[in-house]
């Protein structure tokens, strides 16, 4: 399938909310031709170019389709959407329209069925209900409990401030209880450099 693409400096999860303001011709097309249709666009992490002006030049490998969910006329001017992560993918043969959108062939990834949480995942999820009554989060319409494994380390890997590269490596592993093994690891070492 053929998927217009949305390269970003953030690394969208299934499940979770994103706001966006819409200025770029490229962009305001692109989401009036995913509304017209009932279908969203990719949502891949920069690795190389920015957000603005012509296409990134190297992007992630895999990224979350990004479901529009809600629109609105932004006092600005300018066209704010909500968007939630739906199915991941891999990106294959991509290329840049004369308008500087990049168009993708992707391959959509198999989603692991959501698994209860157990007695070993009570620490993480204290801290996504806790997470989740931020304001911000809570504006997002994130403020819930996750409903399992799969979900709880979708959310813990959005909402915690993990480097790009690691958000890409969870993003990328199909094993929900290893990506809540490295998202503890990663806590523990993050808590041990603050600590110093």
């Amino acid at each position: 399938m053929k998927l217009p693409l949305f390269p970003l400096d953030t690394v969208l999860f299934p499940g979770c909310m994103l706001d966006l303001q819409i200025f770029e011709a490229r962009y305001l097309d692109m989401i009036s031709r995913c509304l017209k249709a009932g279908h969203g666009f990719g949502v891949v992490h920069i690795i190389e170019g920015s957000e603005v002006g012509t296409a990134a030049k190297l992007f992630a490998r895999t990224g979350c389709e990004a479901l529009i969910r809600d629109w609105q006329q932004r006092p600005n001017g300018l066209l704010g959407i909500r968007v939630e992560g739906g199915r991941r993918f891999d990106v294959g043969v991509s290329e840049v329209q004369p308008d500087q959108l990049t168009l993708a062939e992707v391959d959509w990834r198999d989603e692991p069925e959501e698994l209860p949480l157990t007695e070993q995942h009570a620490e993480l999820a204290t801290l996504r209900e806790a997470l989740g009554q931020h304001p911000m989060i809570e504006a997002l319409g994130m403020g819930g409990a996750a409903r399992g494994q799969r979900s709880l380390a979708h959310q813990l890997a959005y909402l915690l401030p993990f480097q790009p590269e690691q958000k890409l490596e969870l993003l990328r592993l199909d094993d929900p209880s290893r990506q809540l093994e490295n998202i503890q690891l990663w806590l523990e070492q993050l808590q041990g450099d603050s600590a110093q």
